[in-house]
């Protein structure tokens, strides 16, 4: 087989697997959803490293904001099983232990998992560049499936909706401190989701009171915000 056969061709899918995929919802399209009753899905990653072509995801965590809250009914939470991960910086900053990865979830079931719970909805994330890059890469890999449900970025969405905040490329923990979160823990990809969820309801409250209230007038006032941005640099 062709080296370019090769990267073409399609992963073999258990036919269980397929029929989950073949049962997905297409993503919702950007449109007159109102952003204070859309469901939105936080999502944290996190993985063997920052390099979203060959790193992998050790655990996945989730929560729902919607109708103005965070439904607690509605978390997401999986450790995937990783018996080739070896104990490295990430591992012990994430706090999962070997033990946890040789005993968690086959990734594929973990994945499938976590699409059905996302549905339609679009997804949310800090720098969630690394998320969807790393997702798409590694359903690609399992099952030749193209992700393609949108994302929204709060490390874009803080400074758009709070342009005098004075920092210098601020981080969630800025953020957190910024809005004086009271935020038990951190790290895990459960815990980061809910701290994300919790500064997502502040933004949408805040882009009300701006003006943007569907997600098509959010998605074009990010796309505005990134123009500007480029154009100063």
């Amino acid at each position: 087989m062709s080296w370019l056969k090769w990267l073409r061709r399609r992963p073999e899918v258990r036919e269980q697997d397929q029929q989950r995929l073949n049962s997905l919802q297409m993503p919702l399209v950007p449109g007159e959803q109102l952003l204070d009753t859309q469901r939105f899905v936080v999502v944290d990653l996190e993985a063997t490293g920052l390099h979203t072509g060959k790193d992998k995801i050790l655990s996945i965590g989730a929560v729902v904001v919607e109708q103005g809250g965070i439904m607690m009914g509605q978390q997401f939470e999986r450790t995937l099983k990783r018996r080739e991960v070896k104990v490295n910086e990430a591992v012990l900053i994430h706090q999962i232990a070997p033990s946890e990865l040789a005993a968690g979830i086959r990734p594929k079931t973990a994945l499938l998992d976590f699409l059905e719970f996302v549905g339609d909805s679009p997804l949310v994330a800090f720098h969630a560049d690394f998320d969807q890059r790393l997702l798409q890469r590694e359903l690609k890999d399992f099952f030749g499936y193209a992700f393609k449900h949108p994302f929204f970025d709060l490390a874009e969405v803080a400074p758009l909706l709070n342009p005098e905040h004075g920092m210098r490329q601020p981080r969630m923990d800025d953020w957190v401190n910024y809005f004086k979160l009271n935020v038990l823990q951190r790290h895990n990809a459960a815990a980061d989701a809910m701290v994300t969820a919790e500064l997502l309801l502040i933004f949408l409250q805040q882009a009300s009171k701006q003006g943007i209230t569907t997600v098509k007038q959010l998605e074009t006032a990010l796309s505005n915000w990134r123009r500007r941005q480029n154009s100063v640099m």
